[in-house]
């Protein structure tokens, strides 16, 4: 399978959200998602970057867009997640993988010499017509969110 390209329609999805509930992506068709994947709640780089998108989504908001992470996490880890870190930004689900394969994002990673499979630390940005209009792979958590949201205000 290839890897997704700019200009591809982003897979949709329908999963369950932090708080209850579920999100779909079809739901914000006509408004721009900055999509981010993630490994696991509560790490270091994962925090860092749930932080500053939430430092910045009042700013997302005045753009008209909507961001979310996404992870294999529980919904009660989200939750639990959220409040520790008192984090604004959506949070969905996917335990089973299948969106964050759908974007092509698990992959074989390798940490002090053991090779592992896991998600890799991307972000989506998802234009009003529901075609990915910019794609960050491999995260570096520092600056990223302030990249997204310069790449928001020029769509």
């Amino acid at each position: 399978m290839a890897d997704l390209q700019v200009g591809d329609t982003a897979p949709q999805f329908d999963l369950p959200r932090d708080g209850g509930g579920s999100l779909s992506l079809a739901a914000f068709l006509g408004k721009p998602v900055v999509l981010y994947f993630y490994p696991q709640d509560d790490t270091t780089g994962c925090t860092n970057e749930a932080i500053g998108f939430s430092q910045l989504k009042p700013e997302f908001e005045k753009a008209g867009t909507v961001v979310i992470g996404l992870s294999p996490d529980s919904v009660k880890k989200h939750d639990k997640f959220k409040a520790k870190h008192d984090l604004t930004v959506d949070l969905v689900a996917d335990e089973e993988r299948k969106v964050i394969e759908a974007y092509h994002l698990w992959v074989e990673k390798t940490m002090y010499g053991r090779k592992y499979m896991g998600v890799e630390r991307a972000t989506f940005l998802i234009g009003t017509d529901g075609r990915i209009a910019r794609i960050w792979r491999q995260v570096r958590v520092k600056g990223h969110a302030e990249a997204v949201l310069e790449a928001v205000r020029a769509l």
